[in-house]
């Protein structure tokens, strides 16, 4: 291998794009994680950055269902949930609005900027507008790392994408030889029938990129297995990379595999030659020991309840369900998550055979009730208990009923309700914009001494992420304290964060999204306490 001076000492930064072909959900973000954080491993200043086709200026509005969660920033942007892959495998990456755009940022960024005179009264078109726009974007995301990783959202040949394309032919002929790398994800089905693998779609998916006038550099080959040399060899032939630049994208049984195994094959080592960048050989320890206690069957299994609207789409879970696997490792256990449809929490039984209930973050009324039943279940019957967002609302409520506030309920199912102990946050406009209604990003919180939240923590100040537009109410709060309900966090002395109750194995309630800061080799401390309390039920 050609060595040149380590990175740190370049002057040119290096960009790999990573894009898909076949079919979507192929594992585009997984694999620009993985990448990332093998060169971080290498000891690169790494930046990641997804540019989502789709035309909505950001996925806060979209449905779970259409796009799975939308994972929250310090500085409060709502992203596609990739962000969250890119934060769990990239730990000393620092991530803003800048990391995420999609098309409709784009264009209204082009066509605000004509509305303002700033072409010049030139006609305003895709060429060269809109893909130096995404240039501009890509360059300013990126402009402190060593590397830059950018994935491209949805499947080449999809008419949406064809200007990022178009931007990343354009940049690799401005950035010269050497300096950016293309990686494309395609598909190798097994055909059992055959008792073959079959390349054909591999080599549809790369003449498609060829056609836009992309070469791609390296490809990654999703199957259910390991290609052998002689079907790498034949995908090369077909698709003018060579063999040694096919690498397998197996199927495994935790996404913290797939940099384990990329590494394995060989990807990072062929990436940082054909990027002419010397580094040292990953120390990837750690990271192993952490999937081993992942995988181990050997370990005790904790059964954690997840009443939720969303249960058949586990993506719009991804954080939350990952911070439970990141803990339960922790804690030397495994998690058996039960998604349980809020609408059916009634079944006593499965409650009943629950270590654990975790009530999630969510909007509108449907499911309430469901899930207000499986907090009075897990109140009444001593099973741990874990409200987040939505889930400490109705956490709060479910107990001010218990005290005889038959009444209670929030602003956002019941307007104009006299007994309102969830309402809109102060100061907020209620009107308009959905997003400018929210509170968004991360806030400090101030911790009571000896609470179950002090205790977890282990400090007196913490800053998390937030995504809600109600509170509880100031107005019952005290009230609520009075007869029993612990506010064990506040911001500004002010806003209710965290409540508890006394006389219970552990039932907690935050305000805030602690799923969006758990690290796989730094678990949360809130999903630590809540599975320590759930293997002693």
């Amino acid at each position: 291998m050609l060595k040149v001076p380590f990175l740190g000492m370049a002057k040119q930064k290096k960009t790999i794009f990573i894009t898909g072909g076949v079919l979507s959900s192929i594992g585009k973000g997984i694999s620009a994680a993985s990448i990332g954080m093998l060169m971080e491993q290498r000891g690169m200043r790494v930046s990641m950055l997804k540019m989502d086709p789709y035309i909505n200026i950001d996925p806060g509005t979209m449905s779970p269902l259409q796009h799975g969660e939308v994972f929250v920033l310090d500085d409060g942007s709502e992203t596609d949930l990739d962000l969250g892959h890119y934060s769990r495998f990239v730990r000393h990456a620092s991530f803003t609005k800048k990391n995420s755009f999609t098309t409709g940022r784009v264009y209204d960024a082009v066509i605000r900027r004509e509305r303002a005179g700033g072409y010049l009264g030139k006609t305003v078109q895709v060429i060269p507008h809109i893909t130096d726009e995404i240039q501009r974007l890509i360059r300013e995301a990126t402009e402190d790392a060593e590397v830059a990783i950018v994935e491209v959202g949805g499947t080449v040949g999809d008419i949406e994408g064809l200007p990022f394309l178009e931007a990343i032919r354009q940049m690799r002929t401005q950035e010269g030889v050497g300096n950016v790398l293309v990686v494309h994800l395609t598909l190798v089905p097994y055909i059992a029938a055959a008792r073959e693998l079959k390349t054909k779609p591999t080599q549809h998916s790369v003449r498609e990129l060829r056609a836009i006038g992309i070469q791609p550099d390296i490809l990654l080959c999703r199957s259910d297995r390991t290609l052998p040399k002689d079907v790498k060899d034949k995908i090369g032939l077909f698709c003018s990379v060579p063999g040694e630049q096919v690498f397998s994208a197996k199927d495994v049984a935790s996404i913290y595999e797939v940099p384990l195994y990329f590494h394995e094959e060989g990807l990072d080592e062929k990436i940082i030659e054909l990027l002419g960048i010397w580094s040292p050989r990953p120390d990837l320890g750690r990271w192993q020991e952490m999937v081993t206690r992942l995988l181990d069957p050997s370990l005790r299994v904790l059964r954690i309840g997840i009443i939720g609207k969303y249960t058949d789409a586990h993506d719009s879970y991804k954080s939350l369900s990952e911070a439970l696997a990141h803990a339960a490792g922790a804690q030397q256990a495994r998690v058996d998550m039960i998604f349980v449809d809020a609408e059916a929490a009634t079944d006593t039984a499965l409650l009943a055979s629950l270590d654990g209930i975790l009530v999630p973050g969510g909007f509108g009324e449907r499911g309430v009730a469901g899930k207000i039943a499986a907090i009075r279940y897990a109140r009444e019957h001593s099973i741990p208990y874990f409200g987040i967002c939505l889930g400490m609302q109705l956490m709060v409520i479910e107990y001010a009923r218990s005290l005889g506030m038959l009444e209670a309920n929030s602003s956002e199912f019941q307007p104009d309700g006299a007994w309102n102990v969830v309402d809109f946050m102060p100061g907020q406009s209620h009107d308009g914009d959905k997003g400018a209604s929210m509170r968004l990003g991360a806030y400090t919180c101030d911790l009571k001494p000896e609470t179950l939240a002090h205790q977890a923590y282990d400090r007196g100040q913490i800053s998390e992420r937030h995504r809600h537009r109600f509170e509880v109410s100031p107005k019952f709060s005290d009230l609520l304290q009075e007869k029993g309900l612990i506010v064990s966090g506040t911001h500004n002395d002010k806003l209710v964060e965290i409540v508890e109750l006394p006389g219970h194995p552990w039932f907690l309630g935050c305000q805030f999204h602690p799923e969006f800061l758990s690290h796989p080799l730094a678990p949360h401390p809130l999903f630590l306490a809540f599975l320590e309390a759930a293997g002693k039920k």
